[in-house]
């Protein structure tokens, strides 16, 4: 592409060459040393940069340059200065941008990784050879195992052993080749074996050219088969990239089955096996039918795994769990059976032990059904390339069926011989013996599982061979897979993970044999055993009660099979909380807490945040771990008194003033303290020449009045004892030697030198200070003059803290104070000359002392000293709510309770590990606009006035900062200072301006540590004298900061403390150590179109440096054609402009699967580091936690378990719990699965996958095994947990870490908390489907599978199995009653204990409050148990039990909708402030198929329980048996409305439901959206039919025939049946519901005819139908046994037959579309969703009509708001006041 088609990209990187151009078009001009760069100039070592002044970087930079002897490519002039990188590019085509962006990658990571080395390498000039191999293997260590794998030789000729001087050249044309393929290889990033595939082969070729192997055709030296131009990208990656383009275009944008198409996985694992080699070759055969897409002739199809929709996924990825339950449920019922009261006397019996042993037939037939379901999902993997796969399903399937057969007989065989003996002879004994043989041999295979699983290492060793032995050993038990293998944790975890499984099982199985199964078994037999019951319908079947046990049955079995979650829930909680404990968790919970520890503090700032002088040896050695425990615990528990080497030690006290008042300055930068709590909460420097530390005047308060009262109580006692009695706190003892210290200073420096008045002074304080040093005070002194002069001094200050001075004043204090201490103070009177001679009097006496010698100084210290003296001395109260900001504590309380918790030691910022975040970013906001602050909703509210009610202290703060910036009047606010109203505004929000700030911190963190690291100790005690004395209320000079230098040039901005005592090289460092990417996908398009979001973005960049943007470029080259680019661009502060760094052309559009992972994707590529941290967009983060960064990537340093982590936790903190009560439960919820939930998946149980972000990756690691997530279409659509997934299948080890958290915001309406489940229930739903669940299931041990399952999928199904129970349970209940069976039992004997057994399960589905556990033990541990219970009582007061029990029907719904029928999609949520109502026609919208419809379900049948069932006829019984079942339909129905704002206003429940009318019956037309009209929205909630598979379909229908049996149950129950119980009754019932819908067509005929034109005629019809209607009525009444009270009841039979048509009409809908039935089904369902409409919306009209209901609610919803002044009841009634600020 030539320049003139783009000139923009061409001018904005100053006209050089076009950048996605390879090495064929012109050479680089003159200009080449003025490119834009990154972060290190590579091109030009010679610029003045700060990074170029580290020798690291040079030596990287000159071993790429080693270009040596190598043979020059053809074609191309060769200049100097081109580089390693250059000579492959040139040779393989790649594109120069390309291979620029790998060259800085290179170099920046060479250097940092020699930076670390210990000891450093002698020459530090020169590339340290083991920093390169250590690179090398970790880089090519997939690939390496990737070739043992296939049994092929690696094309890597390096000798492992012995090091030559040419190695070095050729490591590093290994890495950078495989860094070149993978920067420019697009989508294909995701399939990381066809990565190794084209590495295999250019490496093969790059071996011959430095081999000079000669070309046999041409007899020329050799050359790459792939050269030119833009080679790689034309002729390697495209072909590939279109293939999976096409495939993904066949998917119907996901909308096919799974297996009709090939995702990312398919063509990845298509290289797993040889035939890579030979189907596709080298160069790339594009004729192979590896290219074919599916559904044509001779394609691949899918590789590895057939994605099939059903429910059996789950039965068959965890087939062990449940052949568990299933066997145990068998032999318990057996045992239970016998009616013993313990087991182990039952089995005392032989008759049921042999019985016991029919566990066996079933195990054997469950082998067999998943032998079955293997052939039936998997069959289409097996073709003539894949032959022994099917060879091996038909084998199983015949093997389990053998098995079973013979288990059966042998069965029988001891049966026979038994009933022939008439006891148990030794014969029937022999055959009991031959069976347990048979059934020896049948589980050899699971003793040799358990065997390997005692000895982990073994069985690692076995699957991490490649030898074929072991491949024909395991053939039989799994296929051969290259993920999954070695998965064996050690020994000491093993036993962990299997002792807390043991405990949970042993207590789930002995609760359900004894109160689930043993108390079903007498009810079951008396049911069997009920004779001449009368049936009240009519009977199929003859005397069978068979039904009726199973319907009991049904839901204990339900209970039965998914409580196992309720007790895997209590035991993590608990040891949760164990670990947490152990972890030193929740130790400094408040304020209070802090100030016991604040002394030892600074030790632990000290010890855990600054780099610790070691010998290099002596690392990591045990002695250093022992030293490294003993000091913790003295930190700890304060043994030794740690505080007093700081007072010695002046630079660690520095040091640590440093780190603090930076802390707190930033927090007075968010706002969330105020000017007054800054200076009470920093730690002033030592101004003053004062003796002790100068503690915050926090923990000083109080001290010195209390120490005055010692003095005034102790007259007489000597000095040591009143000393001693002070000394014992620590605060007090500071306080004193303070206010001494400052009294005295601050006096000499009032006074003007060489005065009279001067040298009095300094004669009285040098007596006061001999009397101390002699411990003669309390002789020489009177100590209840104190007081007196406290009171002067206070006044004192009074009069220097006034803003007008007035002098006059000023010397009568003194002149008071001065008398006191003459005449009052001292015990021992003295005489004038006394006085003279001792020099306390002037000589000769003239005038008024002081008058002319006071001279006040004019800095601004000087009066902030003051003011901290005047606080020491008055202060009364103790400061407990200092700072009153909640945010602003928890983070204090946080961080200080970190630095007691163990982690690694740091670094120094030069030696840490370097590292990048990165965040993915599509159209959110960015920085809330003006019109968004001010625009206000129906209720009169803005957002603004929302956030200024909300964080009420948070604006009072910011007004105070603007005021102190010169603003006058608060309207200039929105004018002048409209950028900080908006960024105030923006941070409060979930908007990518906060996410950048956080993320910021870590640059600002890491130039401050860089700085304290190399300042000497006159620089740190130079910095904080030069700090104090500018101040803090000087210091935010430039108000548009975002909190980081925008040049690094500009080194003395007046923004932010830390920057005031920088040399220069700490930006060096830091932008060496530390890369912010942010992948804003359209911002290209933003550009174009002149959107805000751009200018925000722009602006975002260039008050950032280490910022950096990536985005994809779209190029129109031809009318339809576009080539699309991955661009970095960079904000250049010479240049004042945004510039473009690096321009990589892209095979085609970016998105193939999800937009997510693919964003990720495109950007990784310019992320640096040994390490990326995954940001999302909600997220936000702290500098006091970003000083940690450090320490946590040490962790990458330690052995968890057998290996080191590849993949480190953090954990998060839910910042949007204050924004209402939903939020709040939705944070709780959310707070306890991100910490204690993780927590005990990281440990003991070691399954922690990675649930969302910020999770920090190893970089490498994951980059060459597919990315930080996966990208397929739909089955990938919760694409962050798939990361965790290929972690831990490729052996990766995922950690978790609590002493760093990062903020995280959460949805806080309740649609969008509804849309949000939604997306992860349905992403749960698609995980059942994958490969790598499958595959965990299988490769990972049985506990472990165990915890990977409860804490993943299974939670999931669980949800849906307690919903189910609580159908299958009133079903059953119904059925009972409408037989008449319930009646029978009642009138047997037995009934009151079948009656309890039952209830007894009912009240089990109320243990689902046991997974209300985690949160209460949780809260327990971090802030103390009572507020844990007063937080769940409050909750429970907020109704959330509603909520909970909602979100739980929401789950069910998506996550079986998913399953059965797919349809899983991304919803956003748009996580904005809830404060406007939404509408009943959107409620309904969202919740009627999910919700409302199964809640009117369920009430229908509980309704005609109460109606039918005898047992009913008592009132308690009733309510006890169904009050679960009402609270979950009185909560489906009603928590859309509860969590509503203003959801009980009686005038919006008006409008409301003439809206959703006006909806009901507006016609759809073309392009009609489904908030529009009723008709699209029901169309679009069939959708999932259209797509669903033919089982779908047909267990729809299977679902949908439950609505017929309310007919069926009714109608024998009416009076005109007249007790008949023939089937003619039902038959005849069919007739009402023909008549009924002929009614209804005819009256909607005649209305659609003749309701416009001709009214008479339809008021006509209507007459006619309603006089027909009438007589028929009084012809029954008179004729038959017809009663009027059969008009309603056989509606309650006859609505719910309609409905059922209605929906098995909906799965024929492609063959009814067409014909007059489906508009009749149209109409019809129209009137359901008004009926349905109408019974929803009652009781909330009745609520709203009600007076106060809309008060409590708005109580109910905004609580924990107003507990901080929220004023919502002014806010919903909309009586705002006029005034916009």
């Amino acid at each position: 592409m030539s320049l003139r088609q783009r000139p923009a990209a061409a001018a904005a990187r100053g006209g050089g060459p076009d950048p996605g151009s390879g090495y064929g078009s012109t050479p680089p001009q003159a200009n080449d040393y003025e490119e834009p760069f990154n972060i290190i100039p590579v091109h030009n070592l010679l610029a003045d940069h700060p990074s170029l002044r580290y020798p690291e970087v040079r030596a990287a930079a000159a071993a790429l340059r080693a270009v040596g002897d190598l043979r020059k490519p053809p074609y191309v002039q060769w200049r100097d200065g081109m580089d390693l990188l250059d000579w492959l590019g040139i040779f393989f085509g790649f594109q120069r941008d390309n291979v620029r962006n790998q060259r800085e990658h290179i170099v920046l990571h060479l250097a940092n990784a020699q930076m670390r080395l210990q000891p450093p390498p002698d020459n530090i000039d020169s590339l340290d050879h083991a920093v390169l191999r250590r690179f090398r293997r970790k880089l090519l260590r997939n690939y390496t195992r990737w070739c043992s794998y296939l049994g092929c030789k690696s094309n890597i000729w390096i000798s492992e052993r012995r090091e030559s001087p040419f190695d070095q050249r050729r490591e590093l044309l290994y890495t950078s080749l495989y860094v070149l393929i993978w920067g420019e290889a697009a989508n294909l990033r995701f399939v990381p074996e066809c990565i190794c595939y084209i590495f295999h082969h250019m490496a093969g070729e790059l071996n011959k050219i430095l081999e000079d192997y000669i070309d046999e055709n041409t007899g020329r030296a050799v050359l790459p088969s792939i050269s030119g131009e833009n080679a790689f990208l034309n002729r390697v990656v495209t072909p590939l990239y279109h293939t999976l383009k096409a495939e993904v275009d066949s998917s119907r944008n996901g909308t096919a089955p799974h297996s009709a198409w090939r995702n990312y996985d398919d063509i990845n694992e298509y290289f797993w096996s040889r035939r890579c080699f030979q189907k596709l070759k080298w160069p790339i055969d594009e004729g192979s039918n590896f290219f074919v897409v599916k559904g044509k002739s001779k394609g691949v199809g899918k590789t590895g795994f057939v994605e099939q929709r059903s429910f059996w996924n789950i039965f068959r990825s965890f087939d062990r769990l449940w052949i568990m339950h299933i066997l145990f449920l068998q032999a318990a019922i057996i045992v239970a059976w016998e009616g013993k009261e313990y087991p182990w006397t039952a089995l005392e019996s032989r008759d049921v032990q042999v019985r016991v042993l029919t566990v066996f037939i079933t195990w054997a037939g469950l082998r067999f059904l998943q032998s079955l379901l293997d052939a039936c999902t998997q069959y289409s993997l097996v073709s003539r390339e894949t032959l022994w796969l099917g060879v091996r399903m038909v084998l199983k399937s015949i093997v389990a069926t053998v098995w079973a057969v013979v288990f059966g007989i042998l069965y029988g065989r001891i049966w026979s011989q038994r009933n022939s003996d008439h006891r148990w002879s030794a014969e029937a004994n022999r055959r009991m013996v031959t069976f347990l043989e048979a059934s020896f041999v049948f589980i050899i295979p699971e003793l040799l599982s358990l065997a390997l699983f005692i000895l982990p290492w073994v069985r690692n060793f076995l699957e991490g061979t490649n030898w074929r032995i072991f491949y024909i050993l395991t053939w039989w038990f799994q296929s051969k897979a290259f993920v999954g293998r070695g998965l064996r944790e050690g020994l000491v975890d093993n036993i962990k993970y299997s002792m807390f499984w043991v405990v949970v099982l042993a207590s789930k199985f002995t609760f359900s044999y004894f109160l689930q199964i043993k108390p079903m078994v007498a009810p079951t037999k008396a049911v069997l055993n009920l004779r001449n019951v009368h049936y009240t319908w009519h009977k199929f079947f003859d005397d069978t009660n068979r039904l009726a046990v199973g319907l009991l049955w049904l839901p204990v079995v339900l209970i039965y099979l998914m409580d196992l979650q309720i007790w895997y829930s209590i035991f993590s909680s608990f040891v949760g909380v164990m670990v947490g404990l152990f972890s030193h968790l929740g130790e400094i919970r408040n304020i209070q807490q802090l100030r016991l520890r604040f002394q030892f503090f600074a030790g632990a700032m000290q010890f855990n945040l600054m780099p610790q002088e070691q010998l290099l040896n002596a690392r990591g050695t045990l002695k250093s771990k022992l030293i490294d425990a003993i000091h913790r615990l003295k930190l700890r528990y304060g043994l030794g008194r740690p505080y007093k080497k700081i007072e010695s030690n002046q630079v660690e006290g520095y040091r640590f003033a440093l780190l603090w008042n930076e802390i707190i300055e930033t927090f007075r930068e968010e706002d969330i303290i105020s000017d007054q709590e800054l200076e009470l909460l920093e730690l002033t420097p030592n101004t003053w020449n004062i003796r002790v530390i100068r503690w915050p005047c926090l923990l000083l308060c109080n001290e010195l009045l209390l120490a005055l009262s010692q003095a005034k109580e102790l007259v007489d006692a000597p000095d040591k004892w009143v000393w001693y009695k002070i000394c014992k706190n620590e605060y007090r003892r500071c306080a004193v030697v303070e206010a001494y210290d400052s009294t005295k200073y601050l006096l000499l420096d009032i006074v003007k030198d060489n005065t009279e008045e001067h040298s009095i002074l300094r004669s009285i304080f040098l007596e006061i200070d001999q009397a101390l040093q002699l411990e003669k005070f309390t002789k020489t002194y009177k100590t209840t003059v104190l007081p007196q002069i406290h009171t002067k001094l206070i006044s004192l200050l009074d009069l220097l803290a006034k803003p007008k001075k007035d002098v006059a004043q000023i010397v009568n204090v003194l002149q008071a104070l001065y008398e006191i201490y003459i005449k009052d103070f001292p015990k021992e009177k003295r005489t004038i000359d006394l006085l003279r001679q001792d020099g306390l009097m002037p000589e000769r006496h003239t005038g008024l002392l002081f008058e002319n010698a006071v001279e006040l100084p004019e800095d601004a210290s000087f009066y902030r000293q003051v003011r901290r003296l005047k606080t020491i001395l008055t202060s009364r109260d103790s400061m407990h709510n200092i700072p009153k900001n909640l945010e602003a504590r928890r983070r204090i309380a946080f961080f200080s309770n970190s630095l007691f918790m163990n982690m690694p030691h740091a670094p120094q910022v030069e030696k840490m590990m370097a590292f990048s975040v990165l965040t993915p970013y599509y159209n959110e906001e960015v920085l809330y606009s003006k019109e968004q602050l001010r625009t206000e909703n129906e209720d009169g509210i803005s957002t603004l006035f929302y956030l200024q009610k909300i964080y009420d202290d948070e604006w009072a703060n910011f007004i105070e900062r603007m005021h102190r910036e010169g603003v006058k009047d608060e309207k200039e606010i929105w004018t002048d200072r409209l950028r900080d109203l908006r960024l105030w505004a923006s941070y409060r929000g979930q908007t990518l301006s906060r996410t950048v700030r956080g993320m910021m911190y870590y640059y600002k963190a890491l130039k401050m540590l860089a700085f304290l690291d190399s300042a000497s100790e006159m620089d740190i005690r130079e910095g904080s004298q030069e700090l104090s004395s500018v101040g803090p209320m000087k210091r935010d000079g430039n108000v548009d900061d975002l909190g980081s230098a925008p040049s690094s040039r500009n080194l003395s901005r007046a923004s932010s403390g830390e920057n005031l005592l920088f040399k220069g090289h700490e930006y060096g460092t830091a932008l060496m150590k530390y890369t912010y990417v942010v992948a804003c996908q359209i911002y290209g398009t933003q550009k174009a179109k002149k959107d805000p979001r751009a200018e925000e973005i722009l602006y975002l960049m260039k008050n950032n440096e280490a910022l950096r943007v990536a985005y994809v470029d779209e190029v129109q080259t031809g009318r339809d054609e576009k080539d699309y680019y991955s661009v970095l661009v960079k904000y250049d502060q010479d240049l004042q402009k945004e510039v473009e760094i690096y321009r990589i052309m892209l095979p085609g559009p970016l998105k193939l699967g999800e937009g997510k992972p693919e964003n990720q994707n495109h950007a990784i590529i310019f992320t640096r580091g040994d390490a990326v941290q995954t940001i999302d967009m909600n997220q936000d983060n702290y500098f006091e936690e970003a000083l940690k960064m450090r320490n946590l990537l040490e962790e990458y340093r330690s052995y968890y378990g057998l290996r080191k982590p590849t993949l480190l936790g953090v954990r998060e903190h839910i910042f949007t719990g204050s924004v209402s009560s939903l939020a709040w439960f939705m944070s709780a919820q959310e707070t306890s699965f991100v910490t204690l939930g993780q927590r005990v998946l990281a440990n003991p149980l070691k399954v922690r996958m990675h649930y969302g972000h910020p999770d920090v990756f190893d970089r490498f690691w994951f980059l060459t095994r597919g990315g930080i997530s996966k990208a397929s279409r739909v089955i990938n659509i919760s694409e962050d947990i798939f990361a965790g997934f290929n972690c831990t299948l490729r052996g990766g080890n995922v950690t978790h870490h609590e002493y760093i958290q990062v903020g995280k915001g959460r949805d806080v309406g309740l649609n969008q908390v509804s849309m949000f489940e939604a997306k992860v229930a349905s992403g749960n739903g698609e995980q059942v489907l994958s490969r790598d669940v499958y595959r965990l299931g299988h490769r990972l041990d049985f506990f472990r599978m165990l915890s990977f399952f409860y804490t993943t999928v299974g939670f999931y199904f669980n949800t849906m199995m307690v919903v189910l129970t609580v159908f299958a349970f009133v079903w059953g209940r119904l059925y009972l009653a409408l037989s008449g069976i319930e009646k029978s039992m009642i009138q047997s004997s037995n009934n009151n204990k079948a009656l309890g057994t039952i209830l007894n399960q009912q009240f089990i589905i109320q243990v689902g409050l046991f997974t209300a556990l985690p949160m209460i033990v949780e809260n327990s541990l971090e802030h103390g148990f009572l507020n844990a219970i007063w937080d769940f009582l409050t909750m429970q007061l907020q109704l959330a039990s509603v909520f909970y029990t909602f979100s739980m029907g929401t789950r069910t719904h998506f996550f079986g909708r998913t399953i059965l029928h797919g349809g899983a999609k991304y919803r956003a949520t748009g996580r904005g402030f809830v404060v406007q109502h939404k509408s009943f026609s959107e409620n309904y919208r969202l919740y009627a198929r999910s919700h409302f419809v199964k809640a009117i379900e369920l009430g229908v049948v509980l309704t005609i329980y109460a109606s039918y069932s005898s047992l009913a006829k008592d009132t308690f019984v009733y309510i006890a048996m169904t009050i679960s079942s009402w609270f979950l339909v009185v909560s489906w129905i009603m928590a859309p409305f509860v969590f509503n704002p203003s959801g009980f206003d009686w005038l919006k429940t008006v409008y409301d439901f003439d809206d959703f009318m006006n909806w009901i019956w507006y016609r759809s037309g073309v392009g009609t959206k489904a908030d529009q009209s009723w008709e699209t929205w029901w169309y679009e909630e069939q959708d999932h039919l259209r797509t669903t598979g033919l089982w779908g379909k047909l267990l729809e229908i299977i679902l949908d025939l439950r609505f017929f049996f309310f007919q069926y149950g009714v109608v024998y129950n009416l009076g005109i049946a007249n007790g008949h119980t023939g089937i003619g009754v039902y038959l005849f019932s069919w007739i009402g519901i023909v008549v009924l819908i002929g009614i209804y067509v005819i009256i909607a005929y005649a209305r659609d005819r003749y309701a416009a034109k001709e009214h008479i005629y339809y008021r006509l019809v209507q007459l006619l139908v309603t006089v027909a209607t009438v007589l028929v009525i009084i012809l029954l009444l008179k004729f038959t046994h017809f009663k009027f009270i059969d008009i309603l009841t056989s509606l309650l039979g006859f609505i719910p037959t309609g409905w059922g048509l209605i929906s098995i009409a909906q799965v024929f809908r492609p063959f009814l579309k067409s014909t007059v039935v489906w508009e009749i089904v149209v109409s019809i369902a129209r009137m359901y969703d008004i009926l349905f409409g109408v019974i929803v919306m009652a009781p909330v009209a009745f609520l709203s009509w009600m007076p106060g209901f809309q008060s409590m609610q708005t109580r109910i919803l905004f609580n924990e708001a107003f507990s901080r002044g929220l004023q919502i009841s002014r806010i919903l009634t909309g009586k705002k006041s006029n005034e916009k600020l």
